[in-house]
């Protein structure tokens, strides 16, 4: 009898993985086509360039990501900074002109994303902090909250900036519309409810059915309701980038690059699960610089990884990239199929999906969080929200790396240094503080422990902290307890064994502790471990306070409050 072969491995899991992967796909398409086709509106653009959104780079990401279920398409963020974008080159709104500078946009974001994966720049998306990244998205979400609520109000007006829109609503609210107001208001609270009651469900695709059959049924167009209009029924075709808009759009297209790159990183890394490779930030760079190029040659908007789509494909069991491919083939028979009944769609409607996606974004209580933690970070953060409010997004974005890039040379340039004492009774050794009153410190020994690299930065900083303490306590032997520092530039090394010699004059011996195969390299070819002499370098803190308490006639062990 002969055995037929047994499936291959990976065959009988492409097998196991295709269903809950075509659910999956089918479920988030539900979700993802009437966010894009809102977010395409928020960027000044035909629901059209949504789709082509949720198409093309939706496939290429599929075919390049590290990640298994990571959905790509347009996002709130993106949108927004796109349409900031969009208003310095085309402020006249011109369409045929829009199309080609969203294009030449969204290609010059892939080609940028590309060039940052060949420098390895993928740690660049670690220059936003998280705190500052709270309160540039909150500001985000207000900014698209109010640019759409002329819209569910049917109301117009130019835009000026944040707070002089505020009182354009307000100046302009007696023109609104009562059954644009009605439809708006109507599709907003319900999807609200369904959200509520069953969140990443298809709410969304349930809404804009039902506002195409509200329009069709009533013939809201007639009644003055403003629709999405003409839809043409075709997949994208080639667009060319214009190249006389690229010095124009390079700025803009920095910052969405940036932005692009970390909502995908973010997004892939919150939805890996144990088993699954890890995800590569610069092959992510890679995948998300393909995904805006081919979508910008095929008029899409710029992409990224989009988290609450994510949240779909996994939670209604999606495995792999498959689930995207087929969300890819529903826009595609949407825009084959399905496009003249979309042109039914009233904008108020989509302002309502808009809205309640975007809300999503202001999180209160992640500032309460913050400020609960640390009050310096939730500076930053409100610094943040407030500067997308006053300057604009795009250059919320500077503000946003700016404040990161400062709060970090702050803490670089205020490295801690403690003062260390045992727990009485025990052999912990731990900074000295109110809490622990009883801590015991050693007579004639001062220990200091400073904390982070030692650099330039830095070290007249520490210097002058080291020396103010050798002052305060007038030691005979000050230890520098070094485990706690992983790196000492020149500058540092320099400033240390200049405070040495100035301790020496003042009759204080200077010994090191704990110091890292790097560090003691350093030291030794520096010269300063013959400067020092034998006796003076310790393998830990420990052998330091044995050998002062061998070689001094010490006194009795004093409590931490009497050598403070």
């Amino acid at each position: 009898m002969v055995q037929m072969p047994h499936a291959e491995p990976s065959t009988r899991s492409t097998a196991a993985t295709l269903r809950p992967d075509m659910i999956a796909g089918l479920t988030a398409a539900a979700v993802v086509l009437p966010k894009a086709m809102a977010y395409a509106t928020v960027a000044g653009l035909p629901v059209t360039v949504g789709l082509y959104t949720a198409f093309v780079p939706m496939i290429v990401y599929a075919l390049l990501g590290t990640s298994r279920v990571l959905s790509v398409s347009s996002t709130t963020t993106l949108a927004i900074l796109t349409a900031s974008q969009l208003a310095l080159v085309v402020p006249d709104g011109d369409a045929g002109r829009l199309i080609t500078a969203t294009a030449t946009l969204a290609a010059l974001t892939g080609v940028l994303l590309i060039a940052a994966s060949l420098l390895r720049l993928g740690f660049v998306a670690n220059f936003i902090s998280s705190p500052v990244l709270t309160g540039f998205k909150a500001g985000i979400g207000l900014v698209i909250v109010l640019d759409q609520v002329p819209k569910l109000f049917g109301i117009h007006f130019d835009k000026e900036g944040f707070f002089r829109d505020i009182l354009n609503v307000v100046h302009h609210l007696p023109e609104s519309s009562l059954i644009t107001f009605a439809v708006g208001v109507t599709a907003l609270v319900s999807l609200l409810l369904l959200e509520k009651r069953w969140p990443h469900s298809p709410a969304p695709l349930a809404i804009v059915a039902a506002g195409i059959a509200v329009s069709w049924f009533a013939g809201l167009g007639q009644a003055g309701v403003a629709t999405v209009g003409h839809i043409p029924q075709a997949l994208p075709s080639l667009v060319l980038p214009d190249v006389n808009l690229i010095l124009q759009l390079v700025p803009g297209a920095c910052g969405i690059a940036l932005m692009s790159f970390t909502e995908t990183i973010a997004a892939g890394r919150a939805f890996a699960v144990a088993g699954e490779p890890p995800i590569h930030p610069n092959r992510e760079l890679v995948a998300t610089g393909a995904a805006n190029l081919a979508g910008g040659l095929f008029g899409a908007m710029p992409a990224g990884g989009g988290t609450s789509q994510t949240a779909v494909v996994r939670a209604v069991g999606g495995r792999t990239q498959k689930a995207s491919l087929v969300t890819a083939g529903a826009a595609a028979a949407t825009m084959l199929v399905l496009a003249p009944l979309l042109g039914l769609l009233p904008q108020a409607v989509l302002a309502a999906i808009v809205i309640v996606y975007s809300v999503g974004l202001i999180k209160p209580s992640e500032f309460a969080s913050i400020r609960k933690v640390r009050r310096m970070e939730f500076r930053w953060a409100l610094a943040a929200f407030l500067g997308v409010l006053l300057f604009g997004t795009l250059q919320g974005i500077l503000v946003a790396i700016i404040l990161s890039l400062v709060g970090l040379s702050s803490q670089a340039a205020n490295p801690r240094i403690h003062v260390v004492g045992r727990k009485r009774g025990e052999d912990v050794l731990r900074p000295l503080s109110a809490e622990h009153p009883d801590d015991e410190t050693f007579e004639g020994l001062l220990i200091l422990r400073p904390e982070g690299r030692l650099f330039f930065v830095n070290a007249q900083q520490v210097g002058d902290r080291i020396r103010s303490l050798a002052n305060e306590h007038k030691p005979r032997v000050l230890m520098l307890d070094l485990s706690r520092v992983v790196d000492i530039e020149y500058s540092a090394l320099q400033m240390i064994m200049d405070g040495e010699r100035s301790l020496a004059r003042a009759g204080v011996e200077l010994w090191l502790a704990g110091l890292n195969p790097d560090v003691l390299a350093y030291i030794r070819a520096s010269g300063f471990a013959d400067q020092l002499g034998p006796g003076r370098m310790f393998s830990n803190t420990r052998a330091g306070i044995r050998h002062h308490q061998n070689s001094h006639v010490a006194a009795p062990s004093q409590p931490a409050t009497a050598a403070i």
